[in-house]
């Protein structure tokens, strides 16, 4: 780089820098803030739908709506939620601003990489999976099937928008200030779903250590005293599709420990409610029914008292039998 090119670039970063500062001096958004977003990011060459917020969009390009809610999310700017770039265009903006950003590929999904498309055995790919085009797993990787030729198989391992420019094109729809509003965004974010929130503060027991003379013996069991504590606590009600969600199971505790940093919480509890099983013991009951002919107390008695049976006579059969064994 010459010593010109070297010097407008320094300009450049001086004019971004006080760019910045300009737009956090001003006011509006800033980092931390919760805001709600909606968006639609297009590739760049041939202005492909990439991801959106609006199911309209997404049936336009054929995008299935069917398991994916299309609706605003709540992003934390700075965070990493969204493109740095993105990031960058939201400080100092206000709500109902909307602007459309460039995103290169270096920052979006990385450039293509040559190396990442390998030859490998067939037999690592499942035989279902075995065509062009087939997504499949290899030695823990992620990877798409380009050919295969006898019991090689051509795999690129490239992110499948490597290479690709994007184009985010965003509108501010509101600042999101209450907390639970906050919590159920950011577990949108976390689960693409937003199950129901609360929170509440409880009052909780818990142990505590008195503090000890200092003459007391170091060696000493410490003294403890049970105490009533306030907790600020986010309740989750968690839903079939939650508990089975794969982001959650692997990564509760982070998930957990991100919403109490951010929204300043003591703790999150996750209660699961299950539904009475009134139609399933209904069936149950219809069938003891049919057992007992719709019969009451005083009709089984009778019933039992009916039957003909000498407990000494069943005895001595079964001994007959047994001895006619024995011969």
């Amino acid at each position: 780089m010459s010593d010109e090119q070297q010097a407008e670039a320094a300009e450049q970063a001086d004019a971004d820098a006080t760019e910045d500062v300009e737009k956090e001096t001003e006011g509006g958004i800033q980092d931390d803030d919760f805001v709600r977003l909606a968006y639609t990011v297009r590739t760049v060459e041939d202005d492909t739908v990439v991801d959106t917020t609006d199911e309209a969009v997404a049936e336009e390009a054929e995008i299935d709506t069917d398991e994916y809610e299309f609706e605003p999310r709540t992003i934390i700017v700075g965070a990493g939620h969204i493109f740095e770039s993105v990031d960058d265009e939201l400080i100092g903006s206000e709500v109902g601003d909307s602007g459309t950003v460039e995103i290169p590929a270096a920052e979006a999904f990385g450039e293509f990489d040559d190396d990442e498309v390998r030859t490998v055995s067939a037999n690592k790919i499942a035989e279902d999976d075995r065509y062009p085009g087939a997504q499949v797993q290899v030695d823990g990787e992620q990877g798409r099937v380009e050919t295969i030729i006898g019991g090689r198989a051509r795999v690129n391992f490239n992110h499948p928008l490597a290479g690709e420019d994007l184009e985010y094109e965003y509108e501010i729809l509101e600042l999101v200030e209450d907390r639970e509003e906050q919590a159920g965004g950011l577990l949108g974010m976390y689960l693409q779903q937003v199950p129901d929130v609360w929170i509440q503060t409880d009052e909780v027991e818990e142990e505590q250590v008195v503090e000890s003379d200092e003459d007391e013996d170091e060696d000493a069991e410490p003294e403890t005293e049970t105490v009533t504590v306030d907790k600020e606590t986010l309740y989750i009600e968690a839903t079939p599709q939650m508990t089975m969600n794969q982001q959650w199971m692997f990564s509760k505790q982070q998930i957990a420990q991100d919403l109490m940093d951010r929204l300043d919480l003591d703790r999150v509890i996750v209660q699961e409610t299950i539904d009475g099983m009134g139609g399933m013991m209904g069936g149950m009951g219809g069938m003891m029914g049919g057992m007992g002919g719709g019969a009451d107390a005083a009709d089984i008695e009778e019933a039992i008292e009916d039957v003909d049976v000498d407990a000494d006579e069943l005895v001595e059969e079964l001994e007959d039998e047994v001895d006619g064994d024995d011969e």
